[in-house]
């Protein structure tokens, strides 16, 4: 059976809130292949969402090949017990290996190298739970805990390699973006325009917002990917659908279909201010450097508040307080579902300052290294030892 005679590593990853682990893993898988040589056994419980950040997935196949990686669809029925595991395996994002997996690993005589890569943060206390051991009670297995994040004590962020350069040389040419935009059916004809990505949860304040650009001193470009956020909109905007683009007063919106990833990328750096949510997304918003709002991932007892507070005393720390205080108040208006509309304005009024900063913050989360490779080397370490 080919499941059982494949080697090398095994990610496995759970899709919770449609996008942001496969799209976590997806990113991560392809640039292990790609720029490590690894051979890459990909298993995700859930192919028809996996199918909208890669439309050649087939969610009908148990396994497939695409760009590189063996795609397999963990399911219940999966015949663990014949399967060999990987030499080194990663449980992404609070996902659960299969106990039968786990005994399958046990039985190894050199027991496969065990990754929790978990949730991304910017709060202090990962820092010294990075790479942290945790022996399993109830099998002779360790696992190490993993943790992406922003500062030198940490796994870094995925940025594959030349990313970053390409990206910027896409915002340096004027003929690319105008391409990009005509390849998704959008026409520019003011160089004034403001271009806005929102991509989010759905979002008490998009009403009071979409108001306010209508009432714009500029004409603004307002794109939404297809979600709940876009049917939101569709209820407040009558006649807009994916055919068919919105339009009143200074505001143009368009609905997009969602893009393979390396389009999104591109797409954040076309637009000249981004609202993202998640995880998958943030990260590709500071490797774009524009300016950027992020909807942190909703969590019981506004725990998520806490997460958000941490990552921005941390992004702006270098930003003069005036400045910092204006980009605060308008992530966390956003995340408390207030409304925004003073906050934007004084947002958009120094997003050119916000931009020139944050060519100073991508410079230096690119020096923490990249996700991917501090993963490799952390696994040649420890299979050496």
């Amino acid at each position: 059976m080919r499941l059982a005679q494949q080697q090398g590593w095994d990610i496995f990853c759970a899709v919770v809130d449609n996008f942001g682990d496969i799209g976590i893993c997806w990113r991560l898988s392809r640039q292990l292949v790609a720029e490590h040589g690894l051979a890459v056994r990909l298993w995700v419980d859930d192919l028809v969402s996996f199918q909208r950040l890669c439309p050649a997935i087939d969610p009908n196949l148990t396994e497939q090949q695409q760009a590189g990686v063996l795609i397999c669809h963990w399911q219940a029925q999966t015949p663990w017990q014949s399967i060999t595991p990987g030499t080194v395996v990663v449980e992404a994002l609070a996902c659960t290996i299969p106990f039968a997996y786990q005994q399958q690993m046990a039985q190894q005589a050199v027991k496969p190298l065990w990754l929790n890569l978990e949730y991304l943060s910017a709060e202090s206390w990962i820092e010294a739970c990075h790479t942290m051991a945790s022996p399993q009670p109830q099998l002779p297995l360790i696992k190490y805990f993993f943790f992406p994040g922003f500062s030198a004590k940490t796994g870094g962020l995925l940025c594959e390699k030349g990313r970053i350069a390409q990206l910027s040389a896409f915002q340096q040419d004027a003929l690319a973006q105008q391409h990009f935009w005509q390849q998704l059916g959008i026409s520019l004809t003011d160089e004034n325009t403001l271009k806005v990505s929102l991509f989010a949860y759905t979002q008490q304040a998009l009403g009071s917002l979409l108001a306010l650009w209508q009432q714009y001193d500029r004409s603004v470009l307002c794109v939404i990917p297809l979600g709940a956020l876009a049917d939101q909109a569709k209820q407040l905007l009558p006649g807009l659908s994916l055919e068919e683009p919105w339009q009143a007063g200074s505001l143009t919106v368009h609905l997009l279909a969602f893009l393979p990833q390396p389009q999104y990328d591109y797409l954040l750096s076309a637009c000249d201010i981004n609202f993202v949510r998640g995880e998958d997304s943030v990260i590709r918003a500071q490797w774009a450097a524009k300016p950027f709002i992020w909807q942190i991932y909703r969590q019981a007892e506004q725990a998520h508040i806490d997460k958000l507070s941490a990552f921005l005393a941390r992004y702006t720390a270098a930003f003069p307080a005036e400045l910092a205080s204006v980009v605060q108040k308008l992530h966390l208006q956003w995340n408390t579902e207030q409304d925004v509309q003073h906050s934007w304005q004084d947002f958009a009024l120094v997003s050119s300052q916000i931009a020139q900063l944050n060519q100073l913050w991508r410079n230096k989360l690119e020096s923490f290294g990249d996700l991917a490779s501090n993963l490799v080397r952390f696994a040649e370490k420890k299979i050496i030892m």
